[in-house]
């Protein structure tokens, strides 16, 4: 793989990528503190939330992404995370520097395959001719947790966590969880539960770590959980190193099959290879 446009689109991508399902958020709105019965009501109401959505493994979920001025983009498709993270989602780049970037290779949509081990970046016609002929980028999650700066160091723990319950368990963390009340979304009754996170007082190490090295300090996450104690909506807000991100997800038909093949071997370029290899000088920048 060569050209100084391809080498770089290989970097955005896979952080862009990862980040299509992390739960980063600010506390500019913080809730109140809720009385010591009804925090510990809607405590056992999200460790039901987080058993059933653990249990059904897979759901389909649409989402709608912006990172400040680095980009906007759109993800559509299934994810399951009964074996590992498994999947495929169509992710569409809308708008900041990732889409313009897209956008002089020929296109501003991709397919990403999840598999245990890695994931795949199918990029167009455009980004093959730079790229030895192939359009498929594998991103190892080893080699990703590789990657400096605040966004790469736990890159791989990120993507194999991008899972409906982990905003679940984040609220869990919350000392100040709150019920917010009875909602409708998309036509389902669902409750809507709110809450902030301190990142210093999570106790697993490594969520702790993903938070403090994207730079942020506090969170607050909002749920909507319906009937079934299925997660059916996230909207989270943050404020992270890399610019201030907000993020909307829907989840429906949880335990929808997942079937993502491997691309061809023949048709697959490694990241890793990527971005050892020098850029060219010359070329569009």
């Amino acid at each position: 793989m060569q050209g100084t446009t391809a080498h770089r689109v290989g970097l955005v991508l896979a952080v862009a990528t990862a980040l299509t399902g992390c739960t980063f958020s600010d506390s500019s709105d913080r809730p109140g503190k809720d009385d010591r019965a009804a925090r510990s009501t809607s405590l056992a109401a999200l460790r039901s939330a987080e058993r059933a959505t653990a249990r059904a493994e897979s759901a389909r979920v649409e989402s709608t992404t912006s990172m400040g001025s680095l980009m906007s983009m759109t993800a559509d498709g299934t994810l399951g995370w009964g074996d590992g993270l498994t999947g495929t989602l169509t992710i569409t780049y809308t708008g900041g520097t990732i889409a313009d970037t897209m956008r002089r290779l020929g296109t501003t949509s991709m397919e990403a395959r999840y598999l245990p081990d890695a994931y795949y970046a199918r990029m167009g016609d455009t980004f093959a001719e730079q790229a030895g002929g192939r359009h498929w980028i594998r991103y190892a999650y080893e080699d990703l947790e590789a990657l400096a700066g605040g966004s790469g160091a736990h890159l791989g723990d990120q993507m194999r966590t991008t899972t409906p319950n982990q905003s679940v368990k984040l609220l869990l963390a919350s000392g100040d969880v709150r019920k917010v009340g009875e909602e409708t979304v998309r036509g389902r009754a669902a409750t809507h539960y709110s809450g902030t996170v301190a990142a210093a007082d999570v106790t697993d190490e490594g969520l702790r770590k993903q938070l403090t090295e994207a730079g942020v300090t506090t969170e607050t996450v909002d749920i909507w959980v319906d009937e079934r104690d299925l997660l059916v909506k996230k909207v989270e807000k943050a404020r992270m190193t890399t610019g201030r991100m907000t993020q909307t997800a829907h989840y429906r038909d949880y335990g929808v099959r997942i079937r993502t093949e491997r691309p061809p071997q023949s048709d697959t370029g490694d990241f890793e290879d990527l971005m050892r290899k020098k850029p060219a000088t010359t070329g569009t920048p």
